[in-house]
């Protein structure tokens, strides 16, 4: 399995993974020309991609879903509840090229397994996904505002995992959003801040993780220094020294992850 993060943000999210000969989307939040040059940079055709699994159908995360079905004829899965509440800007997503999966049910795709499980967010009904594919496992949760037991069992076992840290608190409460907008945030159905993050880690360490990536971070709540010295903290405090820790980046790919 290869997994590289192409943009990962409050402005646009979009990952690549390969798996099984058959590459794919986890979300498509930009434009389907931008899409199209990230794939570029990292030496992909977009027009090899088989398909793109959609968490929850916030325009930063579908922005580029029906440009990549109606143009490339890409199937797109994502459940009932987030086809439904699709944005207008999202366009026709061709009946076709729709696969609907019933949330925490797991199905096959490419002699991949895929499950996808429910998230607290405040979405129509969002996700996180696990793919298992040549005796590997990877993770995917971000927009979740809490994690509780059953995602960390969702998550364990990973060999890497991509997870949200979206903000600082303090920046959070200092800056300038309004208050309704700042209590979204900060409600188990917004976001998951460092601390957060750093605090599930250490659980999900001693539940076999070792490697992850920090994704999903606020450019005016966070920065990608801000977030891994969090976590970095609140792993040593826990006595966690061997967890590898990376921080995807808002507008460009990192460089593809080898899951081995």
């Amino acid at each position: 399995m290869q997994f590289c993060p192409l943009i990962s943000g409050s402005s646009g999210n979009a990952a690549f993974l390969e798996a099984a000969g058959k590459r794919y989307l986890i979300d498509a939040g930009a434009t389907g020309k931008r899409l199209s040059q990230l794939l570029d940079a990292i030496g992909v055709s977009i027009r090899t991609i088989d398909a793109v699994f959609v968490t929850h159908e916030h325009s930063d995360h579908v922005a580029g879903v029906g440009v990549l079905a109606r143009t490339y004829h890409i199937p797109v899965y994502a459940d009932a509840d987030c086809f439904a509440a699709m944005p207008a800007s999202v366009g026709v997503i061709p009946v076709d090229c729709m696969r609907v999966f019933e949330p925490d049910r797991e199905f096959a795709v490419g002699g991949m397994r895929v499950l996808p499980f429910s998230a607290p967010h405040d979405a129509a009904h969002a996700v996180g996904y696990s793919f298992f594919a040549e005796e590997k496992k990877l993770s995917v949760m971000t927009d979740i505002g809490c994690i509780d037991d059953r995602l960390l069992q969702r998550a364990a076992g990973s060999d890497l995992l991509l997870i949200e840290a979206n903000h600082d608190v303090d920046m959070l409460l200092a800056g300038p959003y309004p208050y309704p907008l700042k209590q979204r945030i900060l409600s188990r159905r917004g976001h998951l801040c460092n601390e957060d993050c750093g605090q599930a880690l250490v659980r999900l360490h001693d539940m076999g993780v070792k490697r992850v990536i920090l994704g999903h971070l606020s450019k005016e709540n966070n920065t990608p220094e801000l977030a891994r010295v969090t976590v970095e903290a609140v792993l040593r405090a826990a006595g966690v020294e061997d967890l590898q820790l990376c921080v995807a980046l808002r507008d460009r790919p990192l460089a593809p992850v080898e899951i081995a």
